[in-house]
């Protein structure tokens, strides 16, 4: 019988580990579990088709459905693993139960850092992640008149430039004294930031946020250390964290940022599971 893989997560690690060993085990039964209607694509290129340099968010998508049928890959779309059990080697499927597995790749990907504040629960708060929200995120958009982007992460530093692209009065919040100051230093953004000011960006520096303040549910601005700022629309771009419920739960050993701890061969602390 054909060893049985199991992914879990859709996104560029699962279709790419779900392909190289196809690729390498022909005969090989490869099993893929998504929560999102489509896979294989990056939610980095979101921006560029909100800007309008990427002109549609089909172009995102590497390979269409067929493909990874044809491939031998069974993707179950908007399907959750609830759970993880490494001793019985099954993952628990909603709406199918218990799923056995021989080998599994834990691929779940990121979720953003809660900002923590109040009127964290408002309507106007875009989280960019799901490529379908994105494309009605993006009718949104074209009805915004003044948007704020939440941190200058990469996608943040993304958006600020497609909101502005857009004719959006475009304001960006940061705690740092510069984009990406986690990664890069300020002689490397200061084009960047140049950049910005030539299309009318409004940068707030140094300058943290303090609740999301809305009317009716909706968002009517952001209280910020610096002041308010009345807008529309919020692009929430913290920095992104391990999505690890399900291998924290399931015992496997994280390391200190919260990713899941992996040997030179991808291996985690359970037997026969990859990540």
């Amino acid at each position: 019988m054909p060893r049985k893989t199991v992914v879990i997560g859709g996104g560029a690690a699962g279709l790419g580990a779900a392909g190289g060993i196809k690729a390498a085990n022909p005969s090989a039964e490869v099993i893929v579990y998504t929560q999102f209607e489509d896979v294989a694509y990056s939610p980095c290129g979101i921006p560029y088709v909100h800007g309008g340099e990427i002109e549609s968010f089909d172009k995102l998508i590497l390979a269409g459905k067929q493909a990874y049928v044809d491939a031998g890959i069974d993707v179950h779309y908007e399907t959750e693993v609830t759970a993880i059990d490494t001793a019985a080697k099954t993952v628990a499927v909603a709406g199918e139960g218990a799923v056995r597995y021989d080998r599994l790749v834990i691929a779940t990907g990121f979720t953003y850092a809660d900002p923590g504040v109040p009127g964290s629960d408002l309507d106007g708060l875009y989280y960019v992640k799901n490529i379908r929200r994105a494309a009605e995120w993006d009718k949104v958009i074209a009805d915004t008149k003044r948007a704020v982007v939440v941190e200058a992460s990469p996608l943040g530093v993304e958006m600020v430039t497609a909101l502005a692209h857009r004719g959006i009065e475009t304001h960006l919040i940061d705690p740092n004294p510069y984009p990406l100051a986690a990664m890069a230093d300020p002689d490397i953004m200061a084009p960047v930031e140049e950049s910005w000011r030539e299309l009318g960006v409004h940068l707030h520096f140094n300058t943290t946020l303090e609740a999301f303040l809305g009317d009716g549910g909706r968002l009517r601005a952001l209280k910020t250390s610096s002041g308010e700022i009345e807008a529309e629309l919020a692009v929430v771009a913290t920095h992104k964290t391990p999505n690890n419920r399900l291998a924290s739960a399931a015992g496997i050993k994280l390391g200190s940022t919260g990713g899941i701890v992996v040997d030179d061969h991808m291996k985690t602390s359970a037997p026969d599971v990859w990540a």
